[in-house]
């Protein structure tokens, strides 16, 4: 070590040497825990997949538990129970957010819907996207759209039929949803499942998914963050200027278009577009949402939108083709309510029992958020007769609570018909399955979510069916997950593609 980095690293040794010095006995007032160590705290025992070790832990500790993560005091909780009173009873009191340290990045976190505190202007931000983005009138609009772009990927996967390759599910979905989002906010397109053509947005977007998803030692040791020990700053700098310098060119170019229009009493630059509804909103009010607001907007939905849903895709096939009777019992359903329709159309969702029944098992089995976007108490609180420190992060184990045998009956077995006898749903209300969290905190694109994932997904097992690439058989596929901002596959599921015979 030169004498230059032992500079460096020496302030940051006294302060360990402090921090071990003061961290001698546990909060007697906190909610039950496994001991923290001194400076690392309880950091050893997450492992590479932290939400099953948390599950774990929590047979150990229950269902409200607290951790040292580093110096940051983490509270998890792991029962629908738990959960209602933390985002039903006390939602307000810990409606605060949990800033992971990549995320202030380009001051992200001042402009976004999904970081700010809920204040005046996360307030404004949440009413403009549930007013003009995710309205039922806005999505009903775009129907057709979606539709489009949902036979383009039926028309790929014909193509691969009809050459008998391999699909990798999870990145045509990825594909499909990545598009639906551009059109819908921009009408255009910005990927290609030919992969030989250009993929630099999707690229961008992939690369911000898989560093935001790998731990940072900057969230449990904030004092490192000058250093950035493991690079990931600096990587998700390079791709936030990209991706906002595609948002500014897109912009640019819709603005030009818009004073042409404006100078000639033409409508050529009319899109109908989000983007064009957002810029009429900054023309009457820059306050209620500037350029920067919509730029960080636009970062959210690209990044949680398109990831999770390819995710649940990808394991909602995967379940399926495990489950030969039960993808039959819902291509038969789809059969008999499409008749000669190749696309579901939807507002025929709510009358199909069983591929909504899929969706939710698939959901409950594997959530694309294993811990929902993280909150932080605003002031101490009293849950249980334990004391939730103010600024303590809350981790909710949605993994954890959809595989409890408390909760649910055979746990780990994929049974959608559960969902026929049980009236849940997954809109927070019923806090067995929060796969989009719950409270003011909730995520404001589940309708759009949802209208893609059934659309998708029914698409590909109404039209075709399917067998494992390299004759591999359904019981010996990987079940894995990888850790990350969602759960995907370790594997990708490679499946090839056979037409139904509907004769």
């Amino acid at each position: 070590m030169d004498i230059a980095t032992f500079l460096l690293v020496l302030p940051l040794l006294l302060t360990f040497i402090y921090v071990y010095t003061i961290s001698g006995h546990r909060n007697p007032r906190l909610p039950p825990g496994p001991y923290p160590f001194p400076i690392i705290g309880n950091l050893l025992q997450l492992g590479n997949k932290p939400h099953r070790s948390l599950a774990a832990l929590s047979k150990r500790y229950g269902p409200l538990m607290s951790l040292k993560l580093g110096s940051r005091t983490t509270i998890v909780v792991s029962s629908p129970d738990m959960a209602k009173e933390f985002f039903h009873k006390h939602d307000q009191s810990f409606s605060g957010s949990s800033v992971p340290d990549i995320v202030r990045l380009n001051n992200h976190n001042e402009y976004s819907i999904a970081w700010l505190p809920a204040g005046d202007q996360w307030r404004i931000l949440r009413r403009v996207t549930k007013e003009h983005v995710f309205s039922g009138k806005c999505l009903d609009a775009t129907e057709q759209l979606r539709g489009q772009k949902v036979q383009e990927l039926v028309d790929h996967v014909s193509d691969c039929c009809r050459n008998e390759k391999a699909v990798n599910i999870g990145a045509v979905a990825f594909t499909t949803t990545l598009n639906i989002l551009s059109n819908f906010l921009f009408s255009t397109d910005f990927s290609q499942y030919d992969l030989k053509s250009s993929q630099e947005i999707k690229g961008v977007i992939s690369g911000l998914l898989e560093i935001s998803g790998k731990p940072n030692l900057v969230d449990f040791f904030p004092i490192l963050r000058p250093l950035d020990p493991q690079g990931l700053a600096s990587q998700v700098n390079v791709y936030l200027d990209k991706l906002f310098a595609i948002f500014d060119n897109i912009i640019d170019q819709r603005l030009k278009r818009r004073a042409v229009s404006s100078s000639y009493d033409t409508d050529l630059s009319t899109q109908n577009d989000v983007l064009d509804l957002l810029l009429d909103i900054n023309f009457k009010d820059n306050h209620e949402m500037s350029i920067n607001d919509m730029k960080n907007l636009f970062l959210d939905l690209f990044v949680a939108g398109a990831d999770s849903i390819s995710t649940t895709l990808e394991w909602a096939m995967t379940e399926l083709i495990r489950n030969p009777k039960k993808i039959e019992t819902a291509r038969l359903e789809l059969m008999k309510h499409m008749h000669n329709n190749r696309t579901l159309n939807e507002h025929d969702i709510p009358q199909l029992p069983y591929l909504q029944a899929v969706i939710k098992e698939t959901f409950r089995l594997h959530p694309p958020g294993p811990f929902l976007v993280p909150h932080q108490a605003i002031h101490d609180v009293e849950v249980e007769g334990f004391i939730v420190p103010k600024g303590a992060q809350i981790l909710c184990n949605v993994w954890a609570i959809g595989r409890d045998p408390n909760v649910w009956s055979n746990p780990n077995v994929f049974m959608p018909e559960r969902f026929l006898e049980a009236n849940i749903d997954y809109r927070g209300q019923d806090f067995e399955l929060i796969p989009f969290g719950a409270g003011r905190r909730s995520c404001p694109g589940l309708n759009l979510a949802r209208r893609e994932v059934h659309t998708i997904l029914a698409s590909l097992i109404h039209n075709f069916d399917w067998k494992l690439a390299g004759n591999m058989r359904a019981e010996d596929l990987d079940m894995e997950e990888k850790f990350g901002l969602s759960l995907p596959r370790n594997v990708p599921l490679m499946a090839v593609p056979v037409y139904y015979d509907r004769l």
